[in-house]
């Protein structure tokens, strides 16, 4: 597929992060306006009103190395992660021990924030995996591809929640075109992406390869595994992979440890507007989502944040499309479809209008003289459409409608046509 992910950017900035100086605020007002605007700067999201910044995706942080203190025992952590029942082995050690500190100590906000969203995307990935019988822990994936925003897109195109390249995309039947990119369609991605692991592990039969695999892409990894000397298992290629993908299993590991055990680190979900629950709706035709916002009275950031498919707030399609609804608006939309159809159509909705070519638009037929006979005119070195047009006997315009001229520019050796009487 691949490319650089984003919580990987997120985990790079957190030394700097810490290391810099803060101001003290002057109120508890200022002091969460500035919660927020840093939570906003460092996660990018805060919902999921911009792009991710290309830029930061390519710094790096050597986790293999680096000295974080934990806040727990080892003990702790071994016997947390043996708790969890999960189908994918999540084994523990020092670079495990290191993500898992970042997430919990240096990465709270952030935490919190991804847990707030948890709320509303967890159950349609829990939902999907379950009906291709995946083990359900792989819905930390768009954690750590996207720190689940459906419009990231990463510094080499990789978009939405999964962070689907173009072609990929594609293969996988995701509809990308200049108004609708199905890879930030959080159900459409999420069958695409189930789709797409249950192909890997056909290929691996070992989750935690086909988890890296997701990451840079099944040719490094086999690359990794003639290179190991036919090993396949992770920890005995890990050295082998790319140097972000060493880092994307401890990373996914920790984060399911994370997301399992944040009321343990006294981490809390944020709160934040999307409905838990909803509903979608088909839709036939064009249909702009300012309208359903202005008549149901709905959020117009809200419809675009559950239907974040639509680049141009806008339903394109003359057949079907579908959209997605806080579920107590469900009934108005079905019984207002008409209403809200029609409503500023003018507006939303610019029909598409006929042009012609500019020779055939401007040109007055009627204003032909005589039988609608023309003269050949080749223009000579020094003549100018005044000129001409006075030798004729007609107007400089007739001669620009007649040859589809807008401008006053004509070249030598071109051919002009001309309907009147010639020069006596």
């Amino acid at each position: 597929m691949r490319k650089t992910t984003l919580l990987f950017a997120l985990l790079a900035s957190a030394a700097v992060a810490v290391a810099a100086p803060r101001t003290e605020p002057d109120s508890k007002d200022s002091m969460h306006v500035e919660y927020l605007e840093n939570l906003d700067k460092m996660l990018n999201l805060w919902y999921i009103r911009q792009n991710v910044d290309s830029t930061v995706l390519t710094e790096t942080f050597d986790y293999d190395s680096a000295s974080i203190i934990p806040e727990c025992p080892d003990s702790v952590y071994l016997a947390r992660l043996a708790k969890m029942n999960t189908l994918i082995e999540l084994p523990f050690n020092s670079v495990v021990r290191n993500y898992i500190s970042v997430y919990t100590q240096r990465k709270r906000s952030q935490v919190g924030v991804m847990l707030g969203l948890t709320d509303y995307y967890f159950p349609i990935f829990e939902e999907i995996l379950d009906s291709y019988q995946l083990p359900i822990e792989l819905r930390i994936l768009p954690v750590i591809e996207s720190a689940l925003n459906p419009r990231a897109v990463s510094r080499v195109g990789a978009t939405g929640l999964w962070q689907f390249m173009y072609n990929t995309g594609r293969r996988y039947n995701l509809q990308i075109d200049s108004y609708v990119d199905a890879r930030r369609d959080p159900i459409a991605a999420t069958h695409a992406a189930a789709r797409y692991l249950r192909d890997l592990y056909e290929m691996y039969g070992d989750w935690t390869l086909v988890i890296a695999a997701y990451n840079c892409g099944p040719g490094n990894v086999n690359k990794a595994i003639r290179r190991a000397g036919g090993k396949r298992d992770y920890w005995d290629i890990y050295y082998f992979l790319p140097r972000e993908t060493r880092g994307y299993v401890p990373a996914f590991i920790a984060a399911n440890y994370a997301m399992n055990y944040a009321a343990e680190h006294h981490i809390t979900p944020v709160q934040l507007t999307l409905p838990q629950t909803t509903d979608t709706i088909v839709v036939s035709g064009r249909m702009h989502l300012q309208q359903v916002a202005e008549v149901l009275n709905v959020p117009l950031q809200q419809l675009r944040d559950l239907n974040p498919q639509y680049k141009h707030d806008l339903l394109p399609s003359t057949t079907a499309n579908i959209i997605r609804l806080p579920f107590e608006h469900v009934g108005a939309f079905i019984d207002r479809e008409s209403e809200i159809r029609s409503y500023k159509d003018s507006v939303f909705l610019s029909p598409q209008r006929i042009r012609e070519p500019l020779r055939h638009k401007d040109v007055d037929f009627a204003a032909i003289p005589g039988d609608g006979s023309a003269v050949r005119y080749k223009v000579r070195r020094g003549d100018v459409l005044g000129s001409i047009a006075a030798r004729y006997k007609v107007t400089v315009q007739q001669l620009k409608s007649w040859n589809g001229i807008s401008g006053h520019m004509i070249r030598e050796g071109q051919t002009l046509l001309i309907y009147g009487k010639s020069r006596s």
